[in-house]
């Protein structure tokens, strides 16, 4: 679990989804509300699904997968995506087993970072594993561009509806995959990128029209990125332990590199160096290709090299990020916009955990997500270490309320 600013969020870009067809099987003229496109496309599964073997599951998993599936993508065609399947060794109900998604934290944008590709930490395997004994199909999606089989398309960071795509697509086709075994019925849990992401799902719900959405657990979501942004560099800059500034400073850096990597998707035509100041700009470029620990760690080494050469007194004289890369048309739309997700009302339960020690998602910027959905009708249930025993940072809230998040599922979705 990774406590330092801004280090798991988790998948996006920068454009509407509005339009789709040319005849890839889903259409805007099949919109049941507010214009979101009905998921109708044919034989979503590609091909018979891969066995999962990075962690073994067999103890409680009756099948471990990886499932290739196709899905709507950023660009508004028809892509392919890739997500983890588990099913329960026990007894099928007479109306299937739900579905719950899980929604992965923040990996980076390159296909060797999608958590398919990867062993799973011990926390997603021990909720993973009550699920499963409880008798819930757990899919988890990699999301649009991670470990998708053309290995051509970046993965669109923190963009909320690429990633409700990914989510509700994924079900769609598990869904098709599974037959009978599956009922209709599913619902979201995520952590950090993937609590907005689960966010995103509930919002784009409707388009995995022949299901019902039951309702979402989100853990110290991603939201008001500016907000984080901005709060972030007052907080290095009051920073006295170089260390610690460099390690802050080196984060900010490397989630920004990501958000310009995903960015470049659907605008190919934006530049690293319009974002980050040479040299900089050639650590960043490296977003593309190295999951999200390594790239910190290069931003680590360019600030050291730095204060070897110029001295540690001169550290804000690092060439960063430049002044005014947040008020780029593209980055503007995706910070205000995009990434932003709980913009419209969600009518099916909400329940939010979030911890006050969090640097990475701090308090106060899900107080604000929260206030904002409350004003929309949003029914939303938020719960904060207050009168815990133990405060939670951005790891523990995740960590700490596994048994919650458990009886959530089972409440919001009880096996019929």
């Amino acid at each position: 679990m990774k406590k330092t600013l801004l280090t798991v969020f988790i998948s996006s870009s920068v454009i509407l989804l509005t339009a789709c067809g040319s005849g890839n099987g889903d259409s805007v003229f099949n919109s049941p509300n507010n214009g979101i496109p009905v998921n109708d496309i044919q034989n979503p599964v590609v091909s018979t699904p891969t066995v999962y073997n990075k962690t073994n599951m067999t103890s409680v998993a009756g099948e471990s997968v990886v499932m290739t599936y196709k899905m709507l993508g950023v660009n508004a065609k028809q892509v392919q995506a890739t997500a983890l399947v588990f099913t329960p060794k026990t007894a099928v109900p007479a109306k299937g087993w739900p579905i719950v998604i899980w929604a992965h934290g923040t990996t980076g944008v390159a296909d060797q970072c999608a958590p398919s590709r990867n062993a799973l930490n011990i926390y997603i395997q021990a909720m993973i594993a009550q699920l499963l004994t409880a008798g819930y199909v757990v899919v988890a999606p990699d999301y649009e561009g991670l470990g998708e089989p053309n290995g051509n398309e970046l993965h669109p960071f923190l963009n909320v509806k690429s990633e409700a795509y990914s989510i509700t697509d994924a079900v769609v086709a598990a869904r098709h995959y599974l037959g009978t075994k599956a009922s209709n019925q599913w619902m979201a849990v995520g952590h950090s990128q993937g609590g907005q992401a689960a966010l995103g799902a509930a919002q784009y719900a409707s388009r995995a029209s022949n299901l019902v959405y039951k309702g979402t657990v989100a853990l110290a979501p991603a939201s008001n990125l500016a907000l984080i942004l901005t709060a972030g560099e007052n907080a290095a800059g009051k920073e006295t332990d170089l260390n610690k500034k460099i390690k802050t400073l080196s984060s900010l850096d490397a989630f920004t590199a990501l958000i310009t990597a995903g960015l470049r998707n659907p605008h190919p035509d934006l530049q690293y160096s319009q974002v980050f100041k040479s040299p900089t700009d050639n650590i960043a470029k490296n977003a593309e290709v190295d999951c999200y620990d390594l790239l910190e760690q290069e931003f680590v080494k360019g600030m050291d090299d730095y204060v070897a050469t110029e001295g540690s007194v001169n550290i804000n004289n690092y060439p960063r990020t430049q002044m005014n890369f947040m008020g780029i048309p593209v980055v503007k739309t995706f910070l205000e916009k995009d990434s932003q997700p709980l913009q419209v009302k969600v009518s099916t339960p909400v329940i939010i955990y979030q911890g006050s020690l969090d640097p990475t998602v701090p308090k106060q910027v899900t107080d604000v997500l929260y206030s904002s959905a409350i004003q929309q009708n949003t029914n939303i249930r938020y719960l904060t270490d207050e009168s815990a025993a133990t405060k939670w940072d951005h790891g523990t809230v995740y960590a700490l309320n596994i048994p919650n998040i458990i009886t959530d599922v089972k409440s919001l979705m009880p096996i019929q």
